[in-house]
């Protein structure tokens, strides 16, 4: 069974999918069952950690030491409410910083998950 926000990749073609909707059956591509993406906890230490900059009462800096070019990058960041109902997600192009604003009142509540594309998906929780 499939559950809400989570990641599939296909092995053959590299498709990667967000579930959207809760299903019974398995996700499939290129003929083939896609594998559920396993979420790795990023530590402080880790360039794929979160650091988030309170920039005003409004808005929260999410940013990453991680480097982007084309061989090695986040391909996108997405914050996720706890109860998964709330998600911001941004898309990045391979040379552009690895951060995002998100415009909330927020310190906690939320988690940060990227896709890296050579290492996977990484989460930082609050």
């Amino acid at each position: 069974m499939t559950e809400l926000n989570e990641l599939f990749k296909c092995d053959i073609c590299g498709n990667v999918v967000e579930i959207a909707h809760e299903g019974a059956n398995s996700l499939v591509c290129c003929n083939e069952n896609m594998e559920k993406l396993k979420e790795n906890e990023a530590k402080k230490e880790n360039l794929h950690y979160a650091h988030i900059e309170k920039i005003n009462e409004n808005e929260r800096k999410i940013s990453f030491k991680h480097e982007m070019t084309p061989e090695h990058h986040i391909e996108f960041i997405e914050a996720i409410s706890n109860d998964g109902v709330y998600l911001k997600r941004k898309y990045l192009k391979e040379t552009e910083p690895a951060e995002m604003i998100l415009k909330c009142k927020c310190e906690e509540g939320f988690y940060i998950r990227l896709y890296c594309n050579r290492d996977g998906v990484w989460v930082t929780k609050l």
